[in-house]
């Protein structure tokens, strides 16, 4: 069952098309990634889908409801963590949560067991009494969290749900959304973390300049788009002149910020083809989700595919 269903989903800012024919799905107990880079669309589609936003046109229904007509009723079964924390300073962890509690109509007898409940879960019950200006970055994201699943949603939203925290924090969050998807929860994220999106994700979707420009499992678009193995080589042109040099033509040669990437077909492949190299790589490994990315993205600046 989808929970999700767009069709030709448009979002226009004056003369600015956000969204230009967006068509995707969503099941039930999925964990989907919505990736692209910043103005892809991402943000714009998420408030489309909870009404925050009015679609142009096409066709959206989220639990079989329409966002334009019956956003109250969306956003009670929704979990949203949105990009900001949103929490307010001037009241404690508690205070917050008993708030926000009311806000999706949660009486205080269940309220109270579900935050303790929680904020266990997040390893914030220590701070449940401490106001919210003591609180570290990484503790009012775990907040965030709590307060997104208080109320039980059947479809978590997560909107860059771990940029800027520290790997620990990260880890912490990534194994307690595994948790959630091994309970059967539908989660939608939007990331630049390529790897967190590998990590988590049942299927990507990748948005660029507001349209779908592919989706499928990790390992799918790993397999579609780059398959092989890549070396990462330090250097600016002189490094791209020698690997043009030694490497086979056909293999896939691109920059990445400082540095040259070559793309080849097999390990040993790319192994043999190093050993009379003067230059040593500063990592080999497989293709991954972010090689897709670059590609699918336009960020890769010279190709041979």
């Amino acid at each position: 069952m989808s929970l999700i269903n767009a069709q030709e989903i448009k979002k226009s800012f004056g003369s600015f098309h956000a969204l230009q024919g967006v068509n995707l799905r969503v099941d039930a107990g999925e964990c989907v990634g919505l990736l692209g880079p910043n103005g892809a669309g991402k943000s714009t589609f998420i408030n489309v889908l909870y009404g925050a936003s009015l679609r142009s046109s096409g066709k959206l229904s989220v639990f079989g409801l329409d966002p334009a007509t019956q956003s109250h009723e969306i956003k009670r079964r929704l979990g949203v963590v949105p990009q900001e924390n949103a929490l307010d300073d001037a009241l404690s962890v508690i205070e917050n949560m008993r708030l926000f509690a009311r806000f999706v109509n949660l009486p205080r007898e269940k309220a109270d067991p579900r935050i303790e409940e929680l904020l266990t879960y997040m390893s914030l019950d220590h701070k449940k009494n401490d106001p919210i200006r003591t609180l570290s970055g990484g503790m009012k994201r775990r907040l965030a969290f709590v307060r997104a699943l208080l109320a039980d949603p059947e479809l978590l939203i997560l909107d860059e749900p771990t940029t800027g925290l520290d790997p620990a924090v990260r880890h912490l969050l990534w194994q307690r959304v595994g948790d959630l998807r091994r309970k059967g929860k539908t989660i939608l994220i939007t990331t630049h973390y390529m790897h967190e999106a590998e990590v988590l994700c049942d299927r990507i979707i990748i948005l660029n300049q507001g349209r779908i420009v592919d989706e499928g499992s990790p390992r799918a678009l790993i397999d579609r788009h780059t398959p092989g193995f890549v070396s990462i080589f330090l250097g600016g042109e002189d490094v791209e002149s020698v690997l043009r040099k030694n490497f086979p033509l056909e293999w896939t040669f691109y920059r990445q910020q400082d540095s040259w990437c070559v793309r080849a077909p097999t390990l040993p492949e790319l192994v043999e083809s190093q050993k009379t190299l003067s230059l040593t790589p500063l990592q080999m490994r497989p293709s991954n989700l972010e090689d897709v990315y670059l590609k699918l993205t336009g960020e890769e600046l010279s190709q041979n595919d």
